[in-house]
């Protein structure tokens, strides 16, 4: 079951440009029933495999601009540990809640990714790395907490300011994951947050779907999927908001009175 969990997250990352944790968690956590932390800590280690192999991909089509990634990477690295052990703080429910929001922003961005694009006001020079090196900080402390690959704040930032072409930016965003997802992948070990069970099967699923996922955003339109998986986030997200308060109340994982 995780090679199938596997292999819808990375036709999803690939396609998208992401990490693909927005469906593997919920996967996990509902087929696998996993907890919410372990959950996080998989989906990270995982997503570095989606980068690695969609950012190949998407670089054989031409569509990767190696300087920005290193660019968002630089300062994704430095905000991932803080990412990752502010999720680990968190008690199972209100995590939960957290996730279930991030889910809906990301449907509200896919939805109107192709409209927002054409508003952009390209940023140049000093500008435009300065946005880059923000939007890596930014994304590594939501990889980390989230257990995602960040594509979702990322890829609009490139497109909409930084005049990036909607398959430079999936490709960039897949590449820049890489040493950001490794970080927040590596704390969450550290913290316990990772079964070498599940990835077992799910590392295997992610190789197979992002390359399929990446192939297949190069020759069709994304809009209906898009608009599909923006439909399936929304209902994960909300049943994620409504997660009921747990009986220790504030308590992070582990912890004992």
């Amino acid at each position: 079951m995780s090679f199938l969990i596997g292999l819808s997250a990375g036709v999803f990352g690939g396609f998208i440009g992401g990490g693909g944790g927005v469906i593997m968690i919920p996967l996990m956590v509902s087929i696998l029933k996993l907890d919410q932390h372990t959950a996080h800590g998989i989906s990270l280690v995982a997503l570095v495999f989606t980068g690695i192999v969609g950012a190949a991909t998407y670089a054989y089509n031409g569509s990767v601009d190696v300087t920005a990634s290193l660019f968002m990477a630089a300062t994704a690295i430095i905000t991932a540990y803080s990412g990752a052990h502010f999720a680990n703080s968190l008690s199972e429910w209100k995590l939960k809640r957290y996730f279930g929001g991030f889910l809906i922003f990301v449907s509200i961005t896919l939805l109107f990714k192709s409209y927002l694009s054409q508003l952009h006001a390209p940023f140049t020079g000093w500008m435009k790395i300065v946005l880059l090196l923000v939007t890596g900080a930014f994304t590594g402390f939501l990889s980390g907490m989230m257990g995602v690959g960040g594509g979702a704040i990322m890829i609009p930032m490139m497109v909409l300011f930084a005049g990036f072409s909607q398959h430079l930016a999936q490709g960039s965003s897949l590449l820049a994951m890489v040493p950001a997802g490794s970080i927040g992948a590596y704390t969450h070990w550290k913290l316990g947050n990772v079964r070498t069970d599940v990835l077992r099967g799910l590392i295997p699923g992610i190789f197979i779907g992002t390359l399929l996922g990446s192939i297949f955003a190069h020759l069709l339109s994304d809009t209906a999927l898009r608009t599909l998986f923006a439909f399936t986030l929304t209902c994960i997200g909300v049943r994620s908001l409504r997660a009921k308060r747990s009986p220790n109340g504030n308590l992070p994982p582990g912890y004992k009175k």
